[in-house]
């Protein structure tokens, strides 16, 4: 640990620090984080971001007592560093160690397991609401940035708050970025918002003058506050008249990397009688001049480099996404129909060659997962072709979207599942191992997964043919090369021969199955492997021919088993004598780490599932 933190104790100490002090634990904070996260990977620039705001809080609040809310959480890694945590920095994102999200069971001080974002505002709200009927009386805050703020959640939530008039503050960290660059009239809004400090100006400089006054300025600045609503509008034009309409008492812009303006916003807020919002204007990356220039990069980053900003151990080889982008962009430069369309996450999908090459149709709808997934079924409807790229666990949030306006309507909108199976570090909240699962029940949806690059290159023009809905999902990280096959209309690929198993495997598990089948066979264990491909339709009759030659069946897949390949096996053989055993994740949401090392904890890997298949035909 560095021998700073070891001499503090935080975040008790704090409350006695000068702001002199403070802004020196600025330094030693941005230099730890930078320190450390280059060794481990993890979320840099937004955590660099939030270094004055969260030193503000723990200084002018009191949690546990007091209910502290981040939204996402990404931006957390200051607050675990001040609450007991800076020992255990070196295991970020480690099997076994602290996550790089909220967790309710590393600390006291982290209110909610968080990894979505716009659930901050309902969340407080709804604490806020219950404190007042348990007569209770403690402060809740909710942290929410611009980016967040585009998710529907975040307007719910804000437009109860009217109704239900709890004493909460929100504060909005106003970076201009999400992931990506933020876009859409919200960001547009708020970017005006950050250029006029018209209103915060004018009430610190009367405050302090009037003060100033012998004898009567204190009362006359009492008198002011309590006629605040019409001051305020005379004088915030339309900064802040948004959130005014909605009821909450607004703050801002204000500088978000000067504690001592923050500090002094938060202690008004505090004896607000309803509900606040402070808006913070901060800089993603603070601090460290690499991560300023290129914040999308820096959001989540591996190990790197601290002096260069260079990722260590870089692979050679395309990602998924990579060649994802590349396919969809060449494929679009030959069919006009063809539209992307994403929720943030541009850079992260693989579509920032596309959005450059074609900006008229490329959509960024911000983080609004289930708008993105409805507007596609509007561009579908009226003769596009729309590819909509979103990471496989923020899909689970347009679930009815996918099920009501694409599905029900039979429309051609194909869903991109980025960071389908295990994700690794990110952990609970981010593991696409629920999508097959999802997905699966929904009438008129193709379901495909390919097993390696090119095959992934091959669904995606089949995709290109289909007048109904599919989704392609694939996961995260580099992409293998096992064989360059044609896809067979929606038939299953038979990878090797054998008579003593088979396998059956889908997307990423093809790899593992093929690995394995190859460990079995040096133990004289000859075991076919198929490449499902389809998990909807599933290729029964091959299922069928495959059982009359193996009396057992394994099924191998990066999904939990309710709703998965295996379940859907199951049941083609139901009454029959065929023994099918199921390989899957289990039923519980699987913690972070790298994801090798998960394979392995939960016998997913090469090796564990040639030793369960040998102890089992051994039974």
């Amino acid at each position: 640990m560095n021998n700073y933190f070891e001499k503090h104790k935080f975040p008790e100490e704090l409350k006695t620090m000068s702001m002199d002090d403070l802004e020196l634990l600025t330094y030693e904070i941005r230099d730890f984080l930078v320190e450390h996260v280059s060794q481990t990977g993890g979320h840099l620039a937004s955590s660099l971001g939030a270094v004055e705001l969260t030193i503000a809080l723990l200084k002018v609040f009191d949690p546990p007592e007091d209910k502290i809310v981040w939204d996402v959480g990404h931006q957390t890694y200051v607050h675990k560093l001040l609450t007991g945590r800076a020992g255990n920095f070196d295991t970020l994102r480690q099997l076994d160690g602290m996550s790089g999200f909220p967790k309710q069971k590393e600390s006291e001080y982290d209110l909610f397991d968080t990894g979505h974002s716009s659930t901050s505002i309902s969340l407080g709200l709804g604490l806020a609401a219950a404190r007042d009927m348990q007569n209770e009386d403690y402060n809740v805050i909710s942290i929410i940035g611009d980016g967040a703020l585009t998710g529907g959640m975040a307007f719910e939530a804000l437009n109860n708050m009217s109704n239900v008039k709890s004493r909460m503050i929100i504060i909005l960290n106003d970076n201009g970025m999400s992931i990506s660059m933020n876009n859409g009239g919200l960001s547009s809004y708020l970017g005006r918002m950050r250029g006029t400090r018209k209103y915060t100006s004018i009430k610190k400089n009367v405050k302090k003058r009037i003060s100033s006054v012998p004898k009567i300025g204190s009362s006359m600045v009492s008198g002011i506050h309590n006629t605040k609503e019409s001051i305020k509008y005379a004088v915030i034009d339309e900064t802040g008249k948004f959130f005014e309409e909605l009821g909450l008492n607004y703050y801002g812009p204000i500088d978000g990397h000067n504690i001592d303006e923050i500090c002094e916003t938060l202690e008004v807020a505090k004896e607000s009688k309803g509900p606040v919002l402070i808006h913070l204007s901060t800089k993603k990356g603070k601090g460290y001049t690499i991560a300023e220039k290129n914040p999308d990069v820096f959001h989540g980053i591996g190990p790197f480099d601290p002096k260069t900003g260079k990722l260590k151990n870089k692979s050679s080889k395309p990602s998924y996404s990579a060649i994802f982008g590349n396919k969809l962009l060449q494929m679009a430069q030959n069919d006009k129909r063809i539209t992307a369309v994403s929720a943030a996450m541009l850079e992260g999908t693989g579509l920032k060659k596309f959005a450059e090459a074609l900006p008229e149709r490329t959509f960024d709808v911000g983080i609004a997962e289930a708008h993105a997934v409805t507007f596609a079924a509007g561009m579908a409807k009226a003769g596009m072709k729309p590819y909509v790229a979103v990471y496989s666990t923020f899909l689970q949030r347009a679930y009815d979207q996918i099920m009501e306006d694409v599905c029900l309507q039979n429309l051609p909108v194909v869903l991109c599942l980025d960071r389908a199976g295990a994700v690794g570090a990110d952990g609970e909240t981010h593991q696409g191992i629920y999508d097959f699962s999802y997905l699966s029940s929904i009438p008129n949806l193709i379901i495909m997964a390919p097993k390696d690059g090119s095959e992934l290159e091959k669904m995606m023009e089949l995709s290109l043919t289909l007048d109904r809905p599919c989704a392609i999902r694939y996961p995260r990280g580099t992409a293998p090369e096992i064989n360059d096959s044609d896809l067979n209309g929606f038939k299953a690929e038979k990878l090797t021969e054998g008579t003593d198993c088979a396998i059956w495997a889908i997307g990423s598990m093809v790899s593992h199955a093929v690995e394995a089948a190859s460990k079995l066979k040096q133990s004289g264990i000859e075991a076919a492997v198929y490449n499902a491909r389809f998990m909807r339709p599933l290729d029964d009759e091959t299922i069928r021919k495959c059982a009359a030659n193996c009396k057992h069946i394994f099924t191998i897949e990066d999904n939990i088993l309710s709703g998965g390949l295996g379940e859907s096996i199951n049941t083609v053989f139901v009454n029959e004598d065929t023994h099918v055993h199921n390989l899957s994740w289990p039923d519980k949401f699987i913690e972070h780490g790298n994801t090798s090392q998960l394979y392995e904890r939960y016998g997913l890997d090469a090796d564990s599932i040639a030793e369960r298949i040998k102890k089992e035909l051994e039974r």
